[in-house]
């Protein structure tokens, strides 16, 4: 779908997803999944005081500006056709990329001081919401987490809940099957 000329007219940039509403297109994750926090704010995907939010959005905006980019389909295809990097090559940049990049999330968490079930605390913020697929992400491509024991935690808090297990990726319309 996303590769498709009708696709890329919605998304210029291609990748999904994108969120139409009253003829208007929202076309990154998190400025969508804030969008939904602000007109659906119970629960809210921030906390209250601006420093934890600030918090909050430093750790989401690690995982989707400094680990999420290197490891997208875009740049793997890119790796692929363009440079001809093999494919044992480009799991290899995937998982050093990836390995770097979750470490040092998880030292910034610890840093942090990051306590509680979730990333900030007891309730899911708007950080839990990017740690799960890039958790899941890291598992399909046989990351080594064992240097990752707060995120761990994290990710089993947040696959408890009813709304993580429904947006699981196999539980989606187009899912393999």
């Amino acid at each position: 779908m996303q590769h498709q000329p009708e696709y890329r007219a919605v998304n210029p940039f291609g990748p999904v997803p994108s969120y139409r509403e009253d003829g208007r297109t929202i076309r990154q994750s998190l400025a969508i999944i804030e969008y939904l926090d602000e007109c659906h704010p119970d629960p809210p995907l921030l906390p209250d005081a601006p420093f934890a939010r600030a918090e909050v959005r430093q750790l989401a905006l690690s995982i989707a500006c400094e680990i999420h980019p290197l490891n997208n389909p875009r740049v793997l295809k890119y790796l692929e056709h363009e440079i001809h990097v093999d494919e044992a090559a480009r799991l290899d940049w995937m998982r050093h990329w990836m390995t770097t990049g979750l470490e040092a999330l998880e030292a910034l968490l610890v840093d942090m001081g990051s306590s509680g079930r979730f990333c900030h605390g007891d309730r899911p913020t708007l950080a839990d919401c990017c740690v799960v697929p890039q958790l899941f992400n890291a598992r399909r491509f046989e990351v080594d987490l064992s240097q990752c024991p707060r995120l761990l935690e994290i990710d089993e808090a947040c696959s408890a809940l009813q709304a993580v297990q429904n947006a699981h990726p196999s539980r989606q319309p187009d899912a393999a099957s």
